[in-house]
């Protein structure tokens, strides 16, 4: 965990806490919103863990979050900032196609999602939109949520995958195997397993090595 480098003037700024697992994402983040006179960042954080603690700790007003960290999903993040700090405001800042992610972090109580690849401007605007009470989301996710012909052209059998299946098929793409993911996600084997095989239903997929090349090409496709 990161401290705050700076003091904010009483009741004038607002106290930002950013939880990327890449220092120079955070570092380049921290230094747009130092630009910003009515902002400051009060912390950082590179994993789920040290993002939970940050958020007690340092009273943010808004947590900027990303989705990919080491340790849990930044879903995991959101519910347990949701449960004991309803009032802190959480922005989704992700690589991650907002298609698949956006509406779910909304559905868990998130106030926004920008991708990372928008202008750093963009993101500063976000932030201002959740900070007066908005929820912010991109004109695409707008226009898919709000037309039933959208979302049956949008379909993506991954929105029917619950949250743990989803962490569980973004480690299998990384190369992790079933007793990494289940110490990783603190379930035992066969509980991976068993979401494994469901997923593998789920997506129409003939085996297990078809799931796992699924799961390959879809990381690598997040990650460019």
């Amino acid at each position: 965990m990161k401290p705050a480098q700076s003091q904010a003037p009483n009741g004038k700024v607002k106290k930002v806490l950013i939880v990327d697992d890449h220092a120079i994402f955070r570092e380049g983040l921290a230094q747009i919103l130092s630009s910003e006179h009515d902002l400051m960042v009060c912390g950082q954080a590179g994993s789920a863990a040290q993002g939970v603690e940050g958020t007690a700790r340092h009273k943010p007003d808004i947590v900027l979050l990303d989705i990919t960290l080491p340790d849990r999903s930044g879903v995991e993040v959101i519910k347990k900032i949701r449960l004991a700090h309803p009032g802190v405001k959480v922005l989704v800042v992700s690589m991650h196609d907002e298609a698949l992610y956006a509406n779910r972090v909304l559905r868990l109580g998130g106030d926004g999602y920008i991708m990372k690849q928008e202008d750093p401007s963009e993101v500063v605007t976000a932030i201002h939109d959740v900070l007066n009470g908005h929820i912010y989301v991109s004109e695409k996710v707008l226009e898919g949520g709000s037309s039933k012909a959208s979302k049956e052209e949008s379909a993506n059998p991954l929105d029917g995958l619950s949250d743990s299946q989803l962490e569980v098929l973004e480690l299998l793409g990384m190369g992790a195997s079933y007793a990494e993911i289940g110490k990783r996600l603190e379930l035992n084997t066969l509980t991976v397993a068993s979401e494994c095989e469901a997923m593998r239903k789920h997506l129409g997929l003939k085996s297990e090595n078809a799931l796992i090349r699924y799961a390959v090409c879809w990381v690598e496709v997040g990650l460019k």
